[in-house]
């Protein structure tokens, strides 16, 4: 091998060890399990990140596991029905779990979204203003984009034009 296909070789494989290591998670540190963010420690702080990315990650899991069950239940659920009624309270039934479900799909891009902002560091502060948002909204909401009064000005907004 020459000096130049060495060079290629460890340039070609430092790319593919970059690439590996973005494909994994970073270990993250564990925290304790009463753990909750206060005010009293930096905000979006490395513990804050895991514990918030913790929440949303679990909140997701529940949220595909529930999807999961359903489609199970509705593919069982495909059997023939003998009267009328039976089958049009199981089409009204299957209609609402399908609504649920795309529901469900649009809050999962939301989840991914704000996984994505601790990612490039911008989760927890508000797109409208930059400040940070409250930790116990976060708490309460982790996958709020803006601030509790931009939050209230927005849907003010939204009010009057409906209203129009």
């Amino acid at each position: 091998m020459t000096a130049k296909t060495k060079t290629k070789a460890k340039a070609k494989s430092k790319a593919k060890g970059a690439k590996s290591a973005k494909a994994k998670p970073a270990a993250r540190r564990k925290l304790p399990a009463n753990y909750r963010p206060s005010d009293d420690e930096p905000f979006m702080s490395k513990r804050q990140q895991t514990y918030f990315r913790d929440k949303l990650e679990t909140w997701k899991e529940e949220i595909l596991r529930s999807n999961r069950m359903t489609l199970q239940s509705l593919q069982d659920e495909s059997e023939k029905h003998a009267d009328i009624a039976d089958r049009a309270t199981s089409e009204a039934d299957r209609a609402l779990e399908l609504r649920a479900r795309d529901r469900q799909r649009k809050l999962i891009a939301k989840i991914d979204a704000a996984l994505e902002r601790i990612d490039n560091g911008t989760y927890g502060y508000c797109e409208e203003t930059g400040e940070p948002i409250g930790l116990k909204r976060l708490d309460a909401r982790p996958i709020a984009t803006l601030s509790l009064e931009a939050q209230e000005q927005h849907e003010r907004r939204e009010r009057v034009y409906r209203d129009e």
